[in-house]
């Protein structure tokens, strides 16, 4: 299919001429950058991050405690900054493996067929530890979750995510499922839902849902931060819609992220059961509710309304609003990186990034969106083949 190139957008704007590899392309390099961008200043606040870095993060940064980084805290040993990418990207690039190999539509037992191999059998480098590992033993305990339950535990894989902790551990890897169901919003949420059914429940399972549908509504031709947004609410539910309603209406009163940081953050606060203070959640943090959200995907959506889609803007505002701030801008990166494409995103920081976390950014890409096609295909043939069926039942064929 031949690629159809566009000027450099205005922030806010979409153009009909993206095609789906360029999307695809966006939305996996932006997530990536996000990523490496907010990873080093996660888990502060803005206010501390603004005293660390005499400032707002412009960009990429180094670590947060200096060459201290590996024994400042022993529970995370990680080398974050200087352009190195964390779990997300380590989990999203795994999933883009999966459908490479399954080159189909995914379910929950894809992820233990596939996913947990992937983590658990093949080394790889990891930017965080500066060295060969396996990716089991970068992820998060919310990730080792799913090797537990589906290699040790022999768990139902579309039951395996009940009893984990509720998190955004889910939703930070689902672009990819948003890509394959382009401009399908509806489908994109039925397949995330079933993906993370083996490593999430409750909200975080369903942010999971949110995130892929968004990306999905994302790659529409006509596609605008409002329609994003819009896509996301006819599909959220319980307490994932209540945070997602309460944020975007707060983030279209601000054109700037310095001023919208505290009150994106007020909008979000009674949804989050982490709490105030991110680095010592309160006793009710992470459980199952109907009432709750996980804070990073309303906050994506709030930035990408604050910036307009502009990849720079709404990643940025994503970075410096700190908390799970890798996170946030993961998401956000993804969805204005669809919306804009590769074009949108500095160019200088997909360098560093790709450099330095040793990634070849753009191959992931490539291997999605021919999968992506082959779904497609394959969907239409069964949708014509539903078609004629039902035609016959009803003896419309006739």
């Amino acid at each position: 299919m031949a690629h159809k190139t566009s000027a450099p957008l205005a922030a806010g704007t979409t153009t009909t001429t993206l095609t789906l590899d360029e999307r695809i392309t966006g939305a996996l390099v932006g997530a990536a950058v996000g990523d490496a961008l907010g990873g080093p200043v996660e888990g502060w606040t803005p206010e501390q991050i603004a005293e660390r870095h005499g400032g707002r993060v412009t960009g990429v940064v180094g670590p947060w405690y200096g060459d201290d980084w590996r024994t400042a805290r022993p529970i995370a040993p990680y080398h974050k900054g200087d352009g190195h990418v964390t779990d997300d990207t380590l989990m999203t690039h795994a999933l883009v493996r999966v459908y490479g190999t399954v080159r189909g539509h995914l379910d929950a037992y894809s992820v233990a067929d596939h996913l947990v191999p992937d983590l658990m059998s093949r080394p790889r480098w990891i930017p965080e530890l500066e060295a060969e590992a396996l990716p089991l033993q970068r992820v998060f305990l919310a990730e080792k979750w799913i090797v537990t339950r589906l290699h040790y535990g022999h768990a139902d894989p579309r039951e395996a995510g009940s009893g984990n902790i509720v998190n955004c551990g889910a939703a930070m890897y689902m672009a990819p499922v948003g890509l394959v169901n382009a401009a399908h919003p509806e489908a994109a949420y039925a397949e995330a839902l079933d993906v993370a059914g083996a490593h999430q429940s409750s909200y975080g399972r369903e942010a999971a849902g949110v995130l892929a549908a968004a990306v999905a509504a994302a790659c529409a031709p006509d596609a605008t931060p409002a329609s994003v947004v819009e896509a996301a609410l006819a599909l959220a539910k319980d307490g994932t819609r209540s945070a997602i309603e309460s944020v975007c209406e707060v983030a279209p009163r601000y054109t700037d992220f310095e001023s919208a940081l505290v009150p994106l953050r007020a909008a979000v606060a009674p949804f989050d059961t982490v709490g105030p203070h991110y680095r010592d959640p309160s006793l009710g943090a992470r459980r199952p509710s109907r009432l709750h959200s996980v804070e990073e995907l309303p906050v994506a959506l709030g930035m990408l309304l604050v910036g307009d889609g502009d990849y720079r803007h709404t990643v940025l505002g994503s970075v410096n609003y700190g908390r799970d701030c890798d996170s946030i801008a993961t998401m956000s990166g993804a969805l204005a990186g669809a919306l804009h494409g590769e074009q949108a995103i500095p160019e200088t920081w997909v360098k560093t990034v790709a450099e330095a976390s040793r990634l070849d950014l753009h191959a992931p890409a490539r291997v999605l969106a021919e999968v992506a096609r082959e779904i497609f295909a394959r969907d239409t043939e069964r949708r014509r083949a539903h078609e004629a069926a039902f035609a016959a039942l009803t003896g419309d064929g006739r």
